[in-house]
């Protein structure tokens, strides 16, 4: 028997206002720290309890097996942590491009656990989510916690940042795929940036130490970059291809977006403090 209530929760994308790169670990893996703040926009999951351990998910991602997804890998986590039944039917409405930096992927796993615990009944709590989602991504535990945060480690160790402003942003989304894999193994990369405390960083922000390499590797992305510094200063976010300004208004945002290009994909949002999916899934009562 299947549940015919559907549960839509958003999956938002994130910016990394600064992606400092501290220094590299025996196990290969670096040691960052990044300011992470969310935008009240991205992809929307939409779920329905089943009765069976099934799982359906559409559409289909081109080139991604079903089960590499990372949304049926998060519900099979769940699946395996939860001593009873529990399948869904999920339908994905993709708006967040793939290799972005925006967080696309590990948002949408992030809200799949958020939401099959909480439409399975499971309880699992907030640190267990968290330490479920690791397992999936370095990001998944920012959008399992749900609050900006100034982050450590490999992106896990994570202290919310309430204070954050929270400007308006224009998104421009240089159309490629930057592989992260080739980014952090680039020999030209920084990786002895002196770390810093989370009051430096609110104060006087930072840069992201992956730009220089992925322009010099994505020369779409330097040319975008240099466009839009032209018009507000702009940086990437993660390891691209996305980069960002920030404005103090909607309209401010909107007037710069109308003078670039016409082939430029691009996009106005507000950056929140507290995730557009905690807001829908935990709703005061």
């Amino acid at each position: 028997m299947t549940d015919t209530r559907w549960l839509s929760v958003p999956a938002p994308a994130k910016l990394n206002l600064m992606l400092h790169i501290t220094g590299r670990r025996p196990d290969g893996y670096h040691n960052l720290q990044t300011l992470f703040q969310f935008l009240d926009y991205g992809d929307t999951l939409h779920f329905r309890r089943r009765d069976d351990n099934e799982l359906t998910l559409v559409p289909a991602i081109d080139g991604v097996p079903f089960e590499d997804n990372l949304i049926i890998r998060a519900a099979r986590l769940l699946q395996q942590r939860a001593g009873k039944t529990c399948g869904a039917d999920i339908r994905l409405d993709k708006t967040l491009p793939m290799g972005g930096g925006l967080g696309g992927g590990s948002s949408d796993a992030a809200t799949t656990l958020l939401a099959l615990n909480e439409l399975w009944q499971l309880q699992l709590s907030p640190d267990e989510l968290a330490t479920l989602g690791l397992t999936l991504g370095a990001d998944v535990p920012v959008f399992v916690r749900g609050a900006a945060a100034f982050a450590e480690g490999v992106g896990e160790q994570l202290t919310a940042v309430p204070e954050l402003p929270e400007p308006w942003y224009l998104v421009v989304c240089p159309q490629v795929h930057v592989n992260t894999g080739k980014i952090f193994s680039h020999e030209g990369l920084t990786r002895d940036t002196a770390p810093i405390n989370i009051r430096t960083a609110l104060r006087q922000g930072g840069r992201n130490d992956c730009q220089q390499v992925v322009t010099v590797l994505y020369p779409e992305i330097g040319n975008a970059l240099n466009l839009l510094n032209k018009l507000s200063p702009a940086k990437m976010t993660g390891t691209g291809a996305c980069i960002f300004s920030s404005f103090g208004s909607e309209a401010e945002a909107i007037r710069v977006s109308d003078q670039l290009p016409a082939e430029y994909v691009a996009f106005v949002a507000k950056g929140v403090n507290q995730s557009p999916a905690h807001r829908v899934l935990f709703r005061p009562s």
